[in-house]
């Protein structure tokens, strides 16, 4: 059997390990200028006109005249396509507006508590007490209103109970889902009106004026 020729990896995909070029995984970075190694692509402006099937000789070189990068955009597409851009630009870009995606996310986590429809007015103050402390965390609270033997036959008793805590707690939250029968149970949704990361801002801000407090009085 003849010998592997030794060397540096050619950077093709390797035989039977599609997952890999060479030794090394693949890149997520897409291809630029001269890293393209297709004979022709298809061209797309910088304004993303279409300019057609070009050698990627002419197409390095309309990059190179305007100032701009050869990016290859859909390397799986016959022939591959490449857009006339500024990478860098493009990169930063795609950065802050990942960042900023990841700062709006709500990460909202639905919490749950369970009523009685005849429940007496300490466990309710005490239930109420919960849905307030959630939603003032930024956390959705599922409201589970538990019927037993004849109380189903009569549901009104609580959406009543549902109505009143809603009307109870709406300067923290809004109903997002009405109340419902689910089998032996009724479930109502509540949303806070304010986002996790809002909650945690105002705290880190009023955890802030608190420590300047402390140290001028120190002072």
């Amino acid at each position: 059997m003849a010998a592997r020729p030794s060397g540096p990896p050619t950077g093709r995909p390797v035989p039977g390990n599609p997952r890999k070029l060479g030794r090394g995984p693949i890149s997520a970075e897409p291809r630029i200028n001269d890293r393209i190694r297709v004979p022709e692509v298809r061209l797309v402006g910088p304004n993303g006109e279409q300019v057609g099937i070009v050698s990627v000789q002419d197409a390095l070189r309309l990059a190179q005249e305007s100032d701009l990068d050869l990016v290859e955009v859909a390397p799986t597409a016959r022939p591959p396509v490449a857009k006339l851009m500024d990478y860098g630009k493009f990169k930063y870009e795609s950065a802050v507006k990942a960042r900023e995606s990841r700062k709006n996310q709500s990460n909202t986590i639905i919490k749950e508590i369970k009523l009685r429809p005849k429940i007496d007015p300490h466990d309710y103050d005490t239930k109420k007490g919960h849905v307030v402390r959630f939603l003032k965390g930024g956390d959705k609270v599922k409201v589970t209103i538990m019927f037993r033997g004849r109380e189903q036959s009569r549901p009104e008793l609580g959406r009543r109970l549902l109505a009143r805590l809603a009307e109870d707690v709406k300067d923290l939250g809004q109903v997002e889902s009405q109340p419902k029968q689910d089998g032996r149970n009724m479930v109502m949704v509540i949303g806070p009106h304010k986002r996790r990361s809002d909650h945690k801002a105002e705290a880190r801000a009023a955890a802030g004026d608190k420590s300047r407090r402390e140290q001028s009085e120190k002072g």
